[in-house]
């Protein structure tokens, strides 16, 4: 029976979904990217190989799988066929396989702009954004300014409506932030070269899923980023623009809550976040140094170092509530094989007060400091294990404890950075 299976970061993004969505394909014919832009990178390692994507779905590596980049994306062509032309390279693009909704909103060069000036403006409350343009893109479509894929079919609809919002960001960008503005026939002719480039990837994927469900294929829903960084369910307002979790699975691609059967929230056996913001488990520098040169911290698409810390269970057990988790997968447990104990967060106390829910608000997320659970390590590597049982004994007892304080099941365990290191529990699409 064809099931339909959704991956959303349970963490703070950074998770590993790339890797696990690469496994997991291998289940099905369908692979969906449903939010965000490319601030966000997969990487997935196949055989000595490392590839990073950043708008097409990890599903791509696959031959013959269906890869839709849907309408809850937003877009930068320019990116997205930088991307198209490295995967070529690779020899791991099949045109047929990549479709692109007619409704996915696009990045403009001046989204960029406006974004980098932005947080510049913030000066010490910056929010940590990647400068690509994700946010003013995102406020476009909700003010109902936005240009669509489905406006570089038209010249003439895609011409007036930039022309319009030019008179706008123009006039901001030269008046307010004193800089140079934008052309209106350079960016018209670059954009009409991508749309050539990428029109015939342009579609409504929303009839294809339709079509595909009836025609009982699987689809398999990639998120990216991760749970703490929803524009509405993060700790706002350091946070992403879009919604990260698992209910933008289904209007972020065009098909309705009821089709999707399992909800799998992907978490690190420790915890990392990029950015500022509140991190109650962060380490102190030190180990904070040592646990990111052993997990290789640096993220995907900016190189930045991820600040690290022990495990989250505050944070996943409302990781598992506001996306309905049905499972878990736990990677990179082989970065604490050398560890003589391990810790796991179980509540938060603010003074003498103990908090087991996890707050949103950052103002009092910032005040708590974590309670901790010492577990026995195990000193022993695991890189080269494939089934559960044979994990070292305290490795095994510290994926059961979190699967108890997060109150799901896992059915992925990674164990390293290969495609092939990885202990399957348990396949969602069975």
């Amino acid at each position: 029976m064809a099931k339909n299976v959704v991956i959303v970061g349970a963490q703070w993004g950074d998770e590993g979904k790339g890797k696990v969505v690469d496994i997991l394909t291998g289940y099905a014919d369908v692979v969906v990217r449903f939010q965000g832009g490319n601030n966000a990178g997969h990487t997935v390692i196949v055989g000595k190989e490392k590839i990073v994507l950043h708008l097409i779905p990890s599903g791509i590596l696959h031959k013959g799988v269906k890869c839709v980049i849907g309408d809850g994306v937003v877009i930068d062509p320019e990116c997205l066929l930088e991307e198209i032309e490295t995967l070529k390279e690779k020899g791991k693009f099949n045109p047929e396989d990549l479709l692109i909704s007619k409704d996915a909103h696009l990045i403009m060069p001046y989204h960029k702009k406006l974004d980098a000036a932005k947080e510049r403006l913030r000066g010490n409350s910056k929010i940590g954004t990647t400068g690509r343009g994700i946010g003013p893109a995102y406020e476009d479509k909700v003010s109902r300014s936005g240009l669509r894929c489905a406006d570089l079919l038209d010249r003439e609809i895609f011409r007036a409506k930039l022309e319009t919002n030019l008179r706008e960001k123009n006039h901001y960008i030269e008046t307010i932030l004193e800089e140079e503005g934008f052309d209106l026939e350079k960016l018209f002719n670059d954009y009409m070269g991508y749309a050539e480039a990428i029109k015939d990837h342009i579609t409504d994927t929303s009839l294809f899923l339709d079509r595909s469900m009836n025609e009982g294929k699987s689809i398999l829903f990639e998120g990216a980023q991760g749970t703490l960084l929803d524009i509405d369910h993060g700790t706002y307002p350091y946070v992403t623009s879009s919604n990260t979790v698992a209910g933008e699975a289904a209007t972020g691609s065009g098909v309705g809550p009821s089709t999707l059967d399992e909800i799998v929230g992907v978490s690190k056996a420790y915890t990392t976040r990029v950015g500022e913001g509140p991190f109650p488990t962060e380490h102190d520098e030190e180990q904070n140094a040592a646990l990111r040169e052993e997990g290789e911290e640096y993220g995907a698409t900016t190189g930045r170092p991820r600040r690290c810390g022990w495990l989250d269970g505050v944070a996943l057990r409302y990781a598992k509530r506001v996306n309905g988790l049905t499972a878990i997968v736990l990677t990179k447990l082989d970065i604490l094989d050398n560890f003589s104990e391990i810790k796991i967060c179980t509540a938060y106390k603010i003074g003498e007060q103990l908090i087991e829910d996890f707050p949103t608000e950052a103002s009092i997320l910032s005040k708590c400091t974590p309670v901790f659970e010492t577990l026995p390590g195990w000193k022993s590597p695991t890189s080269d294990i494939r089934d559960f049982d044979s994990l070292p004994e305290n490795a095994k007892k510290y994926v059961k404890r979190v699967e108890e304080i997060v109150g799901v099941s896992s059915i992925l365990v990674s164990v390293g950075a290969a495609r092939d290191e990885a202990i399957m529990v348990r396949n969602p699409f069975s």
